[in-house]
């Protein structure tokens, strides 16, 4: 039988085949010195940028630590092993990196100082113990058994305290950027196809050509950390979080900036060279303390990541953006402000709880128990809204005014339309100004300005003419918010005068620092002066007289009133913002109307009260004049005097 002749297609399939295999033999037989050098000549070629927020002075706003080398952790005296028995075993002072590199999961490495009453100790001792240590970051190709065709470049960034909600010891955050190759070698002559910057549990991600992405050099990324939380964001704003993955509160890499630009140390991908190089990579503990409650739980370090094996599954339920808010911390007074506030505050009341929850549940019990002697020894016995004049309790007051407003809620409402829609245009304008210019062009903040103005001279009226409509009532007239405006514009003039009077005299004593309790007192005695300008027909000073007087007879009312509208105003507005935001990730233009909408509303109740007030401190004062004595009779003779 003669000899088969190989076909053509046959022989290039063999000669493939054998290509393959002896490609495969040169890839295993390569050093694995010549594949990590191409690891760290890709880590460098694209190593971050970080733009940390510049701290004026320690201890001060701003962000503190930069990512370091973790060396100075190690054989450190002030440091402690801890067991993973209970939080306070110790099992040994100043561990060094072979103790770590032993694994030793459930331990904790225990830092100086107090995470949930941290003060200035952390950074105090990182820069003591960092002093003018060059920043490093650290570097690791990551590849995923199912996409051996995909490698991921991490980058890990370790700093020495977490300064945020949820405060803790150490911080371990990372970015990785994805390239669609086999190996690092292969990577070095190509760009990556995805980058994924962690935030808090979760990351956020952008292909290499994203516009928010941006680059120096068009290799290095630039990575703006949130000072603080050191979560890796891609732009200069304030983030909204509300979640877990997102960092539940506000976010803020809003300069200005120093630039870093760290060295860079990079850690083998195969695991026993990594520990064999880092010893402290095989550490499978904490790195700070644990403490009291998960939520203030120091992090493991990288190895302990799902994304050290798994590196495409942690990029893949990544978001694709962040809730960011245009022009930053400009809007602090709006309803990124309350938001903030309010998460801030809370945390802090539950981080006081953890820490000390005695005395925290004391302090607590005494507001509660202040709030019901408030309410309870004020009268809520029911009072008719007219006649106006009259003497009520503060609860009263309270009661007639809500009355009164929601009784004729359609002439009240439209008092209070003008308000809303110049508050609408107003935080409009400033959206549009902060989001296009970040408020820095002179012009255009001159508009911001004269809006503000505008709005409020309109709230001035509208609070006149909620004065002048009760009054009208009082008397026994029908009133239409346009009767109501006819009648409080003939009194604009001295009204908007007389608030700049005031408004003055306040600034000069608040600057004067040892007046201020004098101006807190002053802003009480003369919160009556739109109703005494409107009604008793005083300008000025005498007009300041004048509602001095009615407030002095009622001074602890007043003050509570004032205290009980300004919450009012500002806690209905911030929790219906609160609660958009949480719900819904509705655009920041909308959810920032609402606290401005919802106080215009409410301007003309909140203007019932001061009125109402106004006629209680007339009849207060009326009663008072009327239990005097009459004066005595300075023509009438003693009585056994002399004929």
């Amino acid at each position: 039988m003669g000899a088969r002749r190989l076909r053509p297609g046959a022989l290039v399939r063999a000669v493939l085949l054998v290509a393959s295999a002896v490609g495969t033999l040169v890839v295993l037989a390569a050093p694995a010195g010549a594949d990590e050098a191409d690891q760290r000549a890709l880590a460098e070629r694209f190593a971050p940028a970080m733009m940390l927020v510049e701290q004026d002075k320690d201890c001060g706003p701003g962000e503190p630590y930069q990512p370091s080398n973790v060396d100075p952790v190690m054989d450190n005296s002030t440091i402690a092993l801890r067991g993973p028995w209970t939080p306070r075993d110790l099992i040994e002072v100043a561990p060094g990196a072979d103790d770590l590199a032993e694994g030793l999961p459930g331990y904790s490495l225990d830092l100086p100082g107090d995470p949930l009453a941290a003060g200035c100790d952390f950074e105090e001792w990182a820069r003591d113990t960092w002093g003018n240590s060059p920043p490093t970051i650290y570097a690791h190709v990551a590849r995923q058994k199912d996409q051996p065709n995909r490698i991921a470049l991490q980058y890990f960034f370790y700093y020495q305290f977490n300064d945020f909600n949820n405060k803790h010891e150490s911080d371990w955050e990372r970015i990785q950027l994805e390239f669609a190759a086999p190996n690092a070698r292969s990577a070095l002559a190509k760009q990556p196809d995805l980058v994924a910057y962690g935030q808090h549990y979760g990351a956020e991600t952008a292909s290499w050509g994203d516009d928010k992405l941006e680059k120096i050099d068009g290799t290095h990324p630039v990575v703006y950390v949130s000072a603080g939380s050191h979560a890796s964001q891609y732009s200069a704003d304030l983030f909204l979080g509300r979640s877990a993955s997102q960092g539940f509160g506000c976010d803020s890499t809003v300069g200005p900036h120093r630039q870093v630009r760290p060295n860079v140390e990079t850690i083998p991908a195969s695991m026993n060279r990594a520990v064999s190089v880092f010893p402290w990579v095989g550490f499978e503990g904490h790195w700070g303390e644990v403490g009291p409650q998960r939520f203030y739980q120091a992090p493991t370090g990288p190895s302990q990541k799902a994304a050290w094996t798994k590196p495409f599954g942690w990029s893949a339920d990544a978001r694709d953006r962040s809730f960011a808010v245009p022009g930053g911390d400009t809007y602090q007074d709006t309803a990124t402000g309350f938001f903030c506030s309010f998460v801030e505050t809370g945390s802090n009341v539950f981080r006081q709880f953890t820490a000390r929850p005695l005395p925290t549940l004391a302090i607590l019990g005494v507001i509660v128990l202040v709030a019901s002697w408030l309410i309870r020894r004020t009268s809520w016995r029911s009072s008719r809204p007219l006649p106006a004049f009259g003497r009520r309790s503060m609860g009263q007051l309270i009661a007639v005014a809500w009355e009164m407003f929601w009784s004729r809620l359609g002439l009240f409402m439209c008092i209070g339309l003008p308000a809303v829609l110049v508050s609408l245009g107003a935080t409009g304008l400033q959206t549009y100004l902060t989001a296009s210019t970040g408020g820095s062009d002179p012009l255009r903040l001159s508009i911001w300005l004269l809006a503000g103005i505008l709005l409020a001279l309109v709230l001035l009226l509208a609070q006149s003419a909620t004065v002048q409509a009760v009054a009208e009532l009082d008397a026994g007239h029908r009133v239409r918010a346009r009767d109501a405006y006819r009648l409080a514009l003939r009194r604009l003039l001295p009204v908007a005068a007389t608030m700049v009077l005031v408004i003055v005299a306040l600034l000069v004593m608040t600057f004067t620092v040892v007046l201020i309790p004098v101006a807190l007192v002053m802003l009480v005695g003369w919160s009556l002066v739109i109703p005494v300008v409107q009604l008793d027909r005083r300008a000025g000073f005498k007009a300041l007289r004048r509602t001095w007087r009615l407030v002095r007879v009622q001074f602890f009312t007043v003050a509570v009133l004032l205290l009980f509208a300004a919450v009012l105003g500002n806690l209905l507005g911030g929790v219906l913002a609160t609660a958009v935001i949480l719900a819904v990730q509705a655009p920041f233009a909308l959810v920032n109307l609402l606290p401005g909408v919802v106080t215009s509303l409410l301007l003309p109740f909140i203007s019932l009260l001061i009125t109402y007030a106004y006629f209680n401190g007339r009849a207060r004062e009326q009663a008072k004049l009327e239990s005097r004595p009459p004066p005595e009779d300075l023509d009438k003779e003693p009585v056994g005097s002399p004929g």
